[in-house]
């Protein structure tokens, strides 16, 4: 009985996880602005935003494999055939899933409150920290759970910019389709099984604790509201 190689499932955990990680970093801020500030430009900046969700993962493939060619002529940084080229194929086509389930959540946030914090002495910071970050964390964390299994499962600018090199840069995606090739049913039937297995956990876990976290801060009814903007805001902030 063959071995289980468990290296493509913990490269593909890596990968996601660490792809998620810096997404959050960049989306947060990201959407708070595009939100809740005037940008120059701003239907441009979100349409390059959005643009990996519906280009063909081969074009990013492309995008990625010149941006390596560039790494490597100007600063000796190989990513091309390497876990970092994955990773970055990754990040990219999870962004825009994150990015716009977070701005969808700032967008709706009744900026009713967000002035009454201001009206109490409230500064910027302490705004988003105590009034709009914890209305948006549901969204916030929708997108973050949808992104990881975009991540999980990505394969073509995958395949193009990392290869399948097994234990460095073989993937969950890229091990089932060359067990595929090869005509290993069996294998490819234990990857497939995983993958599908680890996604419907995320969308379970999505579609159950979503929903309780936004009755939890649902903002319909007026007392609701002021009662969340007196325990939020302590009623007077400190600037």
């Amino acid at each position: 009985m063959n071995t289980i190689d468990w290296s493509p499932l913990l490269l593909s955990l890596k990968i996601a996880l660490l792809a998620v990680g810096i997404n959050l970093l960049l989306t947060i801020p990201l959407a708070w602005i595009m939100s809740k500030r005037k940008i120059y430009l701003k239907q441009i900046w979100e349409s390059i935003f959005i643009l990996p969700l519906v280009l063909p993962p081969s074009v990013v493939g492309f995008g990625l494999l010149l941006l390596g060619h560039w790494l490597k002529e100007v600063l000796n940084i190989q990513i091309v055939f390497t876990w970092l080229g994955a990773f970055l194929a990754a990040t990219i086509v999870a962004f825009p899933i994150i990015y716009q389930s977070m701005r969808y959540s700032f967008d709706a946030i009744d900026e009713q409150l967000e002035m009454a914090a201001r009206s109490l002495g409230a500064g910027e910071w302490r705004v988003f920290w105590t009034i709009t970050l914890p209305l948006a964390w549901p969204g916030i964390v929708s997108g973050l759970i949808m992104g990881l299994a975009r991540a999980l499962g990505e394969f073509g600018a995958t395949l193009m910019i990392a290869g399948n090199i097994p234990g460095q840069t073989q993937t969950l995606a890229t091990a089932v389709y060359y067990a595929v090739e090869e005509g290993n049913w069996q294998k490819a039937g234990m990857l497939v099984s995983i993958l599908v297995l680890i996604c419907f956990c995320l969308i379970y876990s999505l579609n159950s604790w979503i929903p309780l976290i936004k009755k939890q801060y649902r903002m319909e009814d007026k007392d609701v509201a002021g009662q969340f903007l007196q325990k939020n805001a302590y009623v007077r902030f400190e600037r």
